[in-house]
């Protein structure tokens, strides 16, 4: 069984990328997905690519050794295929091709899931893509059921494989249902019957039972797993067969280890003549943080409390001392 780690927008960045890959340890996670790139009228300077990617400067890895694959969004297959060798020149190790996205901003610019109305242009954008990258250099796509419903999907699935995609990831959800529950895992066993490359199924995977049922009906062996690992971080550990249970305290000092990152970005590898390729705001360091602590209330009792104690606090080193305080009175 592969697991992936999902490109999740405004969340699974580079900080979280880190965190999360070495919470789990080396290789339990294959590989992750960077948030998508948008592609729109031009090839991307080389710091867009920086900015979204900064393991390109580690190797195409996080600091755990997962590799870490660059997710291109856009409708136009040839820019889409300028920007994917752009990427490779600057050392991805794999591109990602985004036809799931259902946000109303995407789609109204023929980005992300809306595209699912058009299988051939599906087509034309992974083989261009294809074409335009080293063989050796893996080319995927994530998609969705369909935009309103499943009449296409078929098509779309053998667009994808037909232009030489390596992998297809499918969310198991049209674009119109967006994140509403359920995910329909068992429609994509009816994908698995009729494609040859491999599938990775995904959606609202959080749990064992989940993981087991997924694969159950989807017929799919290999996972994307986004809010389950954020919310869980040990979540892909126990996926994995280990008997292990981060504790509070342990999950107090990965927080810190976060917030740290994300306050000292002189400190990370990631420079370009000895400047940072990130920059953060104060603003932008605390609300990234809530947001995280935000999500692992729905795993954690104590993430409540800790919740109410810090969210009205602005500065970071404010949430840090309250942070430190919560991990000294775990013993």
């Amino acid at each position: 069984m592969k697991i992936i780690l999902a490109p999740m927008e405004g969340l699974t960045d580079v900080y979280m990328r880190d965190v999360l890959t070495r919470i789990a340890g080396q290789n339990n996670f294959d590989w992750c997905v960077t948030e998508f790139i948008r592609v729109t009228n031009h090839l991307l300077p080389a710091h867009t690519f920086y900015q979204y990617c900064p393991e390109l400067l580690n190797n195409g890895k996080t600091l755990a050794g997962t590799p870490v694959h660059i997710q291109l969004l856009g409708s136009e297959p040839l820019l889409l295929a300028e920007n994917a060798a752009r990427a490779a020149e600057l050392g991805a190790v794999a591109i990602d091709l985004n036809f799931g996205c259902p946000a109303k901003t995407v789609n109204s610019h023929r980005g992300g899931a809306i595209l699912l109305d058009e299988p051939e242009t599906v087509h034309a954008i992974i083989a261009a893509v294809r074409k335009a990258v080293p063989n050796e250099i893996p080319v995927s796509a994530k998609m969705r059921l369909g935009v309103n419903d499943y009449s296409r999907m078929l098509d779309n699935a053998y667009a994808v494989e037909s232009a030489g995609a390596n992998w297809l990831t499918v969310h198991a959800r049209t674009k119109a249902d967006g994140y509403r529950p359920p995910a329909h895992w068992h429609v994509l066993a009816q994908i698995r019957q009729h494609i040859k490359i491999p599938i990775f199924a995904n959606g609202d995977i959080c749990n064992l039972n989940d993981a087991a049922k997924c694969r159950l009906d989807s017929q799919c062996n290999d996972l994307m797993i986004g809010r389950g690992a954020v919310i869980r971080p040990d979540f892909i550990r126990r996926l994995r067969g280990e008997n292990i249970e981060l504790t509070w305290a342990e999950l107090l000092k990965w927080q810190l280890v976060f917030l740290d990152g994300m306050r000292n970005t002189e400190a990370n590898p990631y420079h370009i003549d000895g400047k940072s390729v990130l920059k953060w705001t104060e603003q932008g360091v605390v609300g990234r943080y809530k947001q995280w602590l935000a999500m692992l209330t729905q795993g954690w009792p104590e993430a409540k409390l800790l919740f109410e104690q810090i969210k009205k606090e602005r500065q970071c080193s404010e949430i840090r001392r309250v942070i430190e305080e919560n991990l000294g009175c775990c013993g």
